[in-house]
């Protein structure tokens, strides 16, 4: 996702007025009646959190690092990504009352952080994009995230190679009981064509997710092929950023962190269901179906 500053430091009440819409339009106010999220740990497999952000304070648990040697030794990520996604699922709002800042679809949740990947504009990107050393980076993530606790793991991140390695992590991780969410890839274009698949996404087992905008029409960059399972909002969506900052992003990257947070929810309600059912209970529950019984739209 593209993202740029957003309103800054001392906006947490504009903020949160801002992003009401992204929330109506999952209804999450009406389901924080019946569930915040409670009880349930989200793994949040991307480019790190910033643990001091207002909004996810007290809420992160972080992971190892397995994108470490790609940097210059002594440089700090920014994690910038990374901490958008955590506030767009477990997000609690700052302030007095915690009243402003950014409040996730499931605010009562925890995320554990683990980082996988590198902020795009990180020195060591092209480093770690050809090293094999990291070739696994995202399967050691996942096999964590699934051993530590996490009911539902977030990966807004994709790649159009598959790997064994990646699929027998997915694996151990849906045997665990884990919900695994991926955005679906952000290489669409307007018209009927389909676009090639992105990994994780179009595993099996993996709830792949498209965007829409605010009328619940696909996003023109968003992948469209038959790995689609839902879609959610992820055009000018509105999270927190590092340092007290706040962002606006488009892609599925932001789509998939609902749906996260959608997961949790379920989670924290029904624990015992099985991931399938989790998937079923979204599915089933989901506004604005297509006419047809499947869309590789939405």
């Amino acid at each position: 996702a593209a993202s740029q500053p957003g309103p800054g430091q001392g906006a947490g009440a504009q903020v949160r007025a801002a992003e009401q819409a992204q929330l109506r339009a999952i209804d999450a106010p009406a389901a924080w009646r019946l569930s915040r999220g409670h009880g349930v740990t989200v793994g949040v497999l991307d480019t790190g959190v910033d643990t001091g952000a207002a909004d996810l304070s007290g809420s992160v648990r972080t992971g190892p690092d397995y994108t470490l040697g790609a940097d210059p030794p002594g440089y700090r990520p920014p994690h910038l990504h990374g901490t958008f996604i955590a506030s767009l699922i477990a997000g609690h709002g700052s302030g007095p009352g915690r009243a402003g800042g950014v409040i996730g679809v499931a605010p009562a949740a925890r995320v554990l952080s683990v980082r996988v990947i590198l902020d795009d504009e990180e020195p060591g990107l092209g480093l770690y994009n050809t090293n094999p050393r990291f070739a696994d980076a995202i399967g050691k993530g996942i096999r964590y995230a699934a051993s530590h606790g996490a009911g539902v793991i977030n990966m807004s991140l994709g790649s159009a190679e598959p790997s064994r390695a990646m699929q027998a992590a997915l694996a151990y991780a849906v045997s665990r009981g884990v919900v695994v969410v991926a955005s679906a890839g952000n290489s669409g274009a307007p018209g009927p064509a389909y676009t090639p698949y992105s990994y994780p996404a179009s595993f099996t087992g993996v709830v792949s997710v498209a965007a829409v905008n605010d009328g619940g029409v696909r996003a023109p960059f968003s992948d469209r092929n038959s790995s689609v399972v839902l879609s959610a909002p992820g055009v000018n969506v509105i999270g927190s950023g590092p340092g007290g900052t706040y962002l606006q992003a488009s892609g599925t990257s932001p789509a998939a962190a609902f749906v996260s947070g959608v997961a949790a929810l379920i989670r924290s309600a029904y624990p015992r269901l099985s991931p399938a059912q989790v998937e079923q209970a979204m599915i089933s529950s989901a506004a604005r179906r297509p006419a047809a019984a499947d869309s590789p739209a939405t």
